[in-house]
């Protein structure tokens, strides 16, 4: 009785219906806002899981690079490892090949210089056969020069062989402490000149000779006494070359003439008289090999 009185009220109106609609309503509201979100709660669930589980694949293929990058280094130091040896390896076989053909080289080098060496001797001996028989030619051309020279100048006894050369006295052409040619001496030139220019037609071209002529004086010096000459070796010289001159002047070749001065330190007389100082003071003509 007071419940129905309570929905009608005091004046009569009933108030429950509206009262239960709004509670029906909020309810429906609540039960809405539940569902949203439990809706909302189970996507980002979904979604927070659904980033986990691509963080741990993420996290699974770091590690797979992160052992696969190891490996990798592993392999490139054994790389690097085989490579330096290697490399050591072919370091010894080129040292290895360096001293091969330096060896090589060396046995070729030394084979050729036995080669060589047996080579020059032969041609040495070649050689020194061939100079003895040039030698011994000129020999038999010496022995005859000087046999034309003893015809064409006499006699006598100022003019003498002395082994290899042909000796003549230094008076028979020049005067004391003098190098120019006296008329007596250029006439016993003009027969020497004679004789060498027919040796020149008798020896081949192939014999290479000269008539060396040699100035000689006697031990006293000459400095101060006549003015002309600083020494005995200068005069002997000087007159070793007017002689040369002379005979080219009388048509001698001059590649087979050759003058030197010796002074007097190739005495033939080692006295101390008048006679061995004239004895040294002398013109040699010596035919030899050039």
């Amino acid at each position: 009785m007071a419940l129905a009185r309570l929905r009608r009220g005091e004046s009569g109106m009933n108030y429950w219906p509206g009262f239960v609609d709004a509670l029906s309503t909020l309810i429906l509201s609540i039960i809405f806002l539940l569902t949203v979100f439990v809706v909302v709660q189970f996507y980002l669930q979904q979604e927070v899981q659904g980033k986990d589980t691509a963080l741990q694949r993420l996290n699974t293929q770091i590690t797979q690079l992160t052992q696969i990058l190891s490996m990798e280094k592993l392999k490139g130091a054994d790389l690097e490892n085989r490579l330096g040896a290697l490399q050591a390896s072919l370091a010894r076989v080129q040292n290895d090949r360096d001293k091969l053909k330096g060896q090589y080289a060396l046995d070729v080098s030394e084979k050729k210089n036995k080669e060589s060496q047996a080579h020059i001797t032969d041609l040495g001996k070649q050689l020194n056969v061939a100079l003895a028989e040039h030698v011994q030619e000129l020999s038999s051309y010496r022995s005859d020069f000087f046999g034309k020279l003893r015809e064409v100048l006499g006699n006598r006894p100022d003019i003498r062989i002395v082994g290899d050369r042909f000796v003549l006295q230094s008076e028979i052409f020049f005067d004391t402490g003098r190098a120019d040619l006296k008329p007596e001496g250029r006439g016993e030139l003009d027969k020497v000149a004679v004789a060498v220019i027919g040796l020149e037609s008798q020896i081949p071209p192939e014999i290479a000779w000269v008539l060396r002529v040699d100035g000689h004086t006697d031990v006293r010096p000459i400095a101060g006494q006549f003015g002309q000459f600083k020494s005995n070796w200068d005069l002997s010289a000087a007159r070793a070359i007017s002689v040369v001159r002379y005979l080219i002047d009388k048509g001698v070749q001059p590649n087979h003439l050759l003058a030197a001065g010796f002074g007097e330190f190739q005495p033939i007389d080692t006295g101390t008289t008048e006679d061995a100082f004239r004895r040294n003071r002398r013109i040699e003509f010596k035919l030899t090999e050039r």
